[in-house]
């Protein structure tokens, strides 16, 4: 008996002693993620927007805390918490409790060193009031610096480290990085504090640079979070964009929301309103028509209609916004009054077919492929589907839905003398060892020619004149082109409220900037004139400004609006040069 006893023994002792011990460990240890830094979202100079911080996670072991009245009272201005809170996370037979998360790096030095002043400042017979059980763990904080600054897009994470909404969502595989190991020792199947062993140390992802200029940007929201204030409006959005690279400058939204402070958000505030909530543009959308039937050859910016202030087609009598007596307008005309007679006028002109195809060619009813994720088609229903009284609605921009960078897209393209360009966020990647990468040129697809581009492009300056809808829009030294939207808004598939627009590009005959401003459901005045116009121009002239853009030195040839002023200009035409 007694050699049996000594040879397992010696088996313990030696043979099997590793792997006793592996054993041992395993029992006693437990490894968790240790989440990766987030790579940083920027502007396009480098400066965050977001970024991940060191913080840690402030635990307990609740059977080692013998004054817990006194331990919260000292906790609560660290931690900014009430005392009577942490003291309900301290009481208990856990020996792993989470008091707080996310707390600074600084303030858990601060608490650490004041509580090893307190205990040893404590008389031998004052042990007993000793702070001790408290122990922190590594963490990383996403922090929000510009706080509601460009919030709509960039979005947020969750309490795992993932992306929930806007690019925190869409690039969360690019910024999450490489998680690492942690090793905590256990005691009786419970978490030891203090007893965290970094394994594996995490890789940070990587950073994304956008193209939102955070000058502008800041210029945007307020003018925008102004304008939906006074206007007692649900919402308003300013976009804006370089035409010919399709880069996003500005993505304004309002209301909007503090990323470091979600409490306050609502699921409402926390979407991306520019490419998830599509509505009917309205009169924005009549500059599609005339660029369908000018690129066809069935118009010209001058030819002459006659416009009532109303016209009947089908079952329905489609209205001008104002009663007025008989018109005799140009194409620039009906263009610069947005008269919707007019433009039904124009629009049978053509084949609802082809009225169809070049909405879509201006890319109504299909995804921009901007980097986000949540964004809509909007919709544009097959001819097959049109009602008899379909057509002439799509005309002049009802019946059919975009969103707001698609509407962008479309007045850029005619900015971009008829080439879409894809609109984009992202202006490079940086990687974790700071090394730089552009994204790819956007794809570029021309929709209509150059000429047809040219010929609505001076069509729209007359909007801005004293004779259009948007004298209020013009910016003096610069040409201008634009085009205002008063449209019903659907809700619950009626029509109740409106939305207004004003959308325009600057300088006109070398457009650098394209900027859309939307207005959803405002109250008391609601033209998208008086309410858009001057939101763009006060962000146009600052981009005109910040980016040292040249006034314009060619002047407007304004094109005649009506027939006076077409028989004024043939005859001087018509008129031989002097030798």
């Amino acid at each position: 008996f007694t050699a049996v006893i000594l040879g397992q023994l010696i088996r313990v002792q030696t043979v099997s002693a590793s792997g006793y011990v592996q054993r041992a460990q395993s029992e006693l240890t437990q490894t968790t993620i240790l989440l990766a830094p987030r790579g940083a979202i920027t502007d396009n100079k480098g400066e965050p927007f977001a970024r991940s911080v060191d913080s840690f996670r402030i635990v307990v072991d609740q059977k080692m805390i013998t004054n817990p009245n006194q331990t919260a009272e000292f906790l609560a201005p660290y931690l900014k918490m009430d005392s009577e809170l942490i003291k309900s996370k301290i009481i208990g037979t856990a020996r792993w409790f989470e008091v707080a998360r996310y707390v600074k790096p600084a303030i858990w030095q601060k608490l650490k060193a004041d509580i090893t002043n307190f205990n040893n400042n404590l008389n031998l017979e004052n042990l007993d009031q000793r702070i001790v059980g408290i122990f922190a763990e590594r963490m990383y904080t996403r922090e929000y610096p510009s706080g509601h600054l460009v919030a709509s897009l960039l979005g947020f994470t969750k309490d795992d480290g993932n992306g929930a909404a806007g690019l925190e969502s869409a690039w969360n595989s690019t910024l999450s990085g490489i998680n690492g190991q942690v090793a905590i020792a256990t005691g009786f199947g419970t978490r030891i504090p203090g007893s965290q062993q970094i394994k594996v140390e995490a890789k940070p992802g990587t950073s994304l640079r956008l193209t939102i200029d955070r000058d502008i940007q800041w210029v945007a929201e307020k003018s925008i979070t102004n304008a939906v204030k006074k206007s007692s409006a649900l919402s308003g959005t300013v976009i804006v964009m370089d035409p010919k690279t399709g880069e996003i400058l500005a993505h304004a939204t309002a209301p909007t929301f503090d990323p470091n402070n979600l409490a306050k958000a609502t699921p409402t505030l926390l979407a991306t309103p520019a490419v998830s909530d599509p509505y009917e543009p309205g009169s924005t959308g009549k500059v599609i028509t005339m660029s369908a039937a000018l690129e066809e050859k069935k118009i010209t910016p001058t030819s002459l209609f006659t416009v009532p202030d109303r016209i009947k087609r089908a079952d329905r009598i489609f209205k001008d916004h104002d009663k007025h007596a008989t018109w005799k307008l140009t194409t620039a005309g009906i263009l610069a009054k947005s008269s919707n007679v007019g433009t039904i006028q124009i629009g049978e002109l053509i084949s609802h077919q082809t009225l169809y195809n070049y909405l879509r060619k201006f890319g109504v009813g299909s995804s921009t492929h901007i980097e986000l994720g949540g964004e809509s088609d909007g919709l544009l229903l097959p001819v097959s589907q049109w009602p008899s009284s379909m057509a002439p609605a799509i005309a002049f921009g009802q019946s059919y839905s975009m969103t707001t960078i698609q509407a962008t897209s479309v007045f850029a393209t005619i900015a971009n003398r008829g080439v879409r360009v894809t609109p984009t966020l992202i202006d490079g990647y940086v990687d974790t060892d700071g090394h730089y990468t552009k994204s790819p040129s956007s794809k570029s697809t021309r929709v209509i020619s150059s000429e047809t581009a040219d010929k609505v492009r001076l069509m729209m300056e007359s909007v801005l004149t004293d004779e259009g809808t948007a004298p209020g829009a013009r910016i003096p030294g610069y040409r201008v082109a634009g085009k205002t939207g008063t449209a019903n808004r659907v809700v619950n598939g009626k029509y109740q409220g409106y939305t207004a627009s004003f959308i325009g590009f600057a300088p006109a005959e070398n457009p650098k900037f394209v900027i859309n401003v939307t207005i959803q459901d405002p109250h008391g005045v609601h033209f998208g004139s008086l309410l858009g116009g001057p939101v763009f121009k006060e962000v146009m002239s600052f981009a005109l400004k910040t980016y040292q853009i040249p006034p314009s030195t060619s002047p407007v040839s304004l094109l005649p609006m009506n027939s006076k002023e077409l028989a004024k200009n043939q005859i001087q035409n018509s008129q031989p040069t002097k030798p």
